[in-house]
Formats: C-alpha cells, structure tokens, sequence
C-alpha cells in the first residue's frame, strides 16, 4: 500500500478507482430510461420489468455491511477486484438476457458486485491519500458518485434510441475490464486480519432488515403504504434492525461497530448527506417526469435537459475539495447547502410553458451548490475516524446513502401524487356553472368546435370543451403535485444547514483526537499485515 504520510496523491491509482464507481453508477440510472422498450421487447408489464430496478437496489443494499468485513478479512485490493469482476460479468450476462426473469437473476450477479465497488473504493481511498489531501480526492470521487447518475439518462436515452437496450450493458463492459486490469497493477493490498470472525447473526440481522426495508419502500407506492404488505415489511425492518443494534453491542467482533456513532462529526455528517440525498434525488427523478410528461421531451431530449447540471456538479467538485482541505467543511457547507435547498424550492416555480433554457439555468445554480457541498458532507466524517476503522465508516456511510437515497424517492412520488389528487380535486370545483369564468371559457371553446367543425358536430360540442377542459385541469393538477413536492424537497435539504455549523475544522480535529483514544490501532500478530 502507499505510504499516506507523503504529500502525494496517487491521480493514476484514484483514477482506476473513479473508473469503477463510474460504470457502476451509471448502469443504474442509465436503464430507467430503457424499461419502456424492455417491456415491449419481453412482453410485460410496468409491474414485471420494475423488478429489474427493484432487485438491483435491494441486493446491493444488502451487501454494503458485509464491505467493511471482506476488506478487513481479504483485503481492499481483492474484495475490489472481486467486485469489479462480478459486476463486470454482471453486464455481460445482462446484456445476453432472453426474457424478464432471466435478466434480473442477471442483474441481482451484478448487484453483488455493484454494491461492493463503492465502499470498498472509498475505503482505499482513505487509505492511500494523505488525509491532508483527502478532500480534492473525495471531490474526484464525487464526480463519479454524483454526476454518473445525472448524465446515465442521457447516455441511456441516446444508446435506446439509436441502438437498443443491450448497449446500456456492452458499453460498461470495456470500462470495467480496464479498471480491473489497473486496479490489478496500480494498487497494492491492504492489511489483511485473518483472525477476523465473521458476524454471521449480525450479518442474517441486518441483511434481512435491509432487504426487508428497503423492498416496502420500493414496492409501498404500488401496493399502498397502509396495505398489510408494506406494514408488515416495515415492523419487520424495525424489529431487525432493533435486533441487530443489540446484537452488535455485545458481539466482540460486530459487522458494523456502531460505537462509530458516538463520533458527533460523524453523526452530523452523515444526517447531512442523508438529508442532501433526498434532496438530490428530487431533481434526478422529478425532472424527467416533468420533462416527459408536461414537456413532451423525449428520452434523449430529457437526458440533455439534465446533462449541464451534471458538468456543473462535476467542475465544481474538485474545487470544492481544495476548499474543504483549505478551509473545512462548515462555511463550505452553509454555502453549498443553501445554494441547492434555495433552488431545489425555486423549482417549484416550473409551469408548463417555462423554456429549456429557463430550466436549465435553474438546475445549473442548482448544481453548483450540489458539487460544492456533497464531498466535503462525504469526507468531514470520515476524516475523523482511525485509519484501522476506515472500511467499517466507509460501510456504515454508505449504508446510510443508500437507505435514505431508497427513502427519498417513495416520500417524493407519495407526494406528488397525494398533491395531485388534492389539486385534481380543487381545480374540478372551480370549474362550474356557478363560476362565470368557467362558463366563458366553456361556451368560446365549444363555439370554436363548432365553428372549425373540426373536432365535433354542434349537439357534442359543450361536452367536448369540457372534456378538454378536463384534460387541461388534469395536466395542471399534475404540475402542481411536482411543484408541491419540490417544495417538500427544498425544506428537507434546507434542514441539513443547521448541521453545517457543527462541522467546523476545529470539531473535526478535537474529533478525531478522540476517536484515536476510543478506537486504538490494534496489535499485529503473525496472522497479519501491520494495521499501518
């Protein structure tokens, strides 16, 4: 492993690295936009093909614990370069699929991996940059992390519209296979404890938890969040992750040492971005459906709508992480923060007659404020725990990410749609006999019917105009749900400035001073590399 204590970072190392986060991020955003053409290719329905998605997420949520472990016992270097093999095979068996089933057993291989690559580069990372270094570095790996899963609706709406769906797969396959073969030269291999116990009852615990969790989240708006289904799968959640918590305070060995959040940096860190993650997501799912539906953008027209945002987040992130090695994390935050919960609300100001450029320069201001806060939220944390600890922070981090980025999307959806329904409502009332506005509208729109004698005969022609005033108060009802919860989305990621002020340089120094004294390095044995 390279030694930290030089003033160097490894950029050719890093980048092998940033390969593999890249193509694992992008495969997941990049095959939403192909599911339409899935579904007529394979002959089903929205339900069937959503479990494309849907296992994907839930098979690589449950093995983000088990990261820290595979690190700890194997070594960063072979617990990667399994990943990245296994979701590198994961694409090519994807990509020869022949029917729905057999591309999901096909996706949940390439969960295995793709759930892997993420914490165990973060992990590396921590261990092969100077930590006086970190936060350019972080910055780097944001722009992976962040603008993979901004700019794959784009690629993915390109590659079904010229080619077809296989190539969401085929094209991660090169990538994949170079960031093997550089990973296999460039890195060296980390501390290996081979007298590390597997916590096999923390593991079926906090698995099954997961599983359990993250299933009714993406399954509740289809089935009904108060259908016994979803209730029961969210008691269940609570009980194991109950379990589990009790389970991993007396185990000598926990999958997931929870001491770590004794830590108030850390803790504050990681309700920050999980709450940044909610707000994150808003733009990434919302803006498509509004793109789509309201617009009437097809798929590469609403991949390019969200491609500027995407290299605005990216430019911004590596100055973000000189400004965080400069300066911290609190006043970066504060900014960053409040630039993207202040335009993540103007969002709501979008109608049906806003222009493309309009738009894009809103998620543009947007996006600076999200590339100059996500790494430093990311790194502040994580700078505070014992190198020996970095890959169980770096699995209890990105366990957090992933259930809250699971959360944010079922909360936003259930809004929208309860809004709808509100405004659908509302906007029926107002159109009636007894409104003399309605009335006027309803008569010159049925006179031009008549009139143009295009659309009906003269006996039809008020129950057309209503009809398309119908049409009308829906599609309105429909843009005020996304205003509505663009609104709820602002509030959530405003509420993460507060934690900013506690994540000042001097609480992050005073931190990990602690933390050293909590979590001493442990004594090699013959068993084992030195912990460094």
């Amino acid at each position: 492993m390279e030694e930290t204590n030089t003033a160097k970072v490894p950029w050719l190392t890093l980048f092998a690295l940033i390969l593999g986060v890249f193509v694992s991020a992008l495969v997941g955003s990049s095959i939403t936009v192909a599911l339409p053409k899935m579904m007529a290719v394979f002959g089903v329905d929205a339900a069937s093909i959503q479990w494309v998605v849907t296992a994907y997420t839930l098979v690589s949520g449950v093995v983000v614990p088990v990261s820290g472990y595979l690190c700890d016992r194997f070594g960063a270097k072979s617990t990667l370069l399994f990943s990245l093999i296994v979701f590198t095979l994961g694409c090519v068996l994807c990509s020869f699929a022949w029917n729905n089933n057999s591309l999901i057993v096909f996706r949940i291989i390439q969960a295995v991996g793709g759930g892997l690559i993420i914490p165990v580069v973060m992990t590396v990372q921590y261990l092969i940059v100077p930590r006086e270094k970190i936060g350019l570095a972080m910055g780097v790996f944001g722009i992976a992390v962040m603008v993979a899963p901004a700019i794959g609706p784009t690629l993915g709406g390109i590659l079904v519209d010229i080619l077809n769906w296989q190539w969401i797969f085929i094209i991660n396959i090169p990538v994949g296979v170079a960031s093997i073969l550089m990973v296999f030269v460039l890195l060296e291999e980390t501390p290996r404890r081979k007298d590390k116990r597997l916590d096999v009852p923390g593991v079926i615990l906090c698995s099954a938890a997961c599983f359990a969790l993250l299933l009714a989240l993406s399954q509740g708006q289809k089935e009904g969040w108060t259908s016994l289904y979803i209730v029961n799968l969210i008691i269940a959640a609570g009980f194991g992750f109950v379990l589990f918590v009790i389970w991993e305070s007396i185990f000598p060995e926990p999958l997931l040492d929870l001491r770590l959040l004794n830590n108030r940096t850390m803790v504050f860190s990681l309700t920050a971005v999980s709450l940044f993650t909610i707000g994150l997501y808003s733009g990434l799912f919302l803006m498509p459906l509004y793109a789509q539906n309201i617009m009437g953008y097809t798929s590469t027209q609403t991949g390019m709508l969200l491609l500027p945002q995407a290299l605005a987040m990216a430019a911004m992130m590596p100055v973000s992480g000189l400004l965080f090695d400069k300066f911290g994390a609190r006043v970066i935050g504060l900014i960053g923060v409040g630039l993207t919960a202040y335009y993540t609300y103007q969002l709501h100001t979008l109608t049906a007659g806003i222009s493309f450029g309009e738009i894009n320069w809103i998620l543009v201001k947007r996006a600076v404020g999200m590339g100059l806060v996500v790494g430093p939220l990311m790194t502040v944390g994580m700078n505070t725990i014992p190198k020996h600890m970095t890959s169980q922070g770096s699995a209890l981090s990105n366990l957090f990410r992933q259930i809250a980025a699971s959360i944010g999307i079922p909360i936003l959806v259930s809004i929208m749609t309860t809004r709808q329904v509100y405004h659908t409502a509302w906007l029926a009332d107002t159109v009636n006999w007894s409104n003399p506005a309605a009335v006027s509208a309803i008569k010159k729109l049925a006179g031009v019917l008549y009139i143009t004698g295009v659309k009906v005969q003269a006996p039809y022609s008020t129950a057309a105009a209503l009809s398309i005033l119908a049409g009308l108060n829906s599609k309105e009802a429909f843009i005020c749900g996304i205003q509505d919860a663009f609104i709820f989305a602002g509030i959530i990621t405003a509420l993460g400035i507060p934690l900013c002020m506690f994540l000042s340089k001097k609480a992050e120094e005073e931190e990990t001073w602690k933390q050293k004294a909590r979590f001493p390095a442990p004594v090699p044995t013959d068993n084992e590399h030195p912990a460094g």
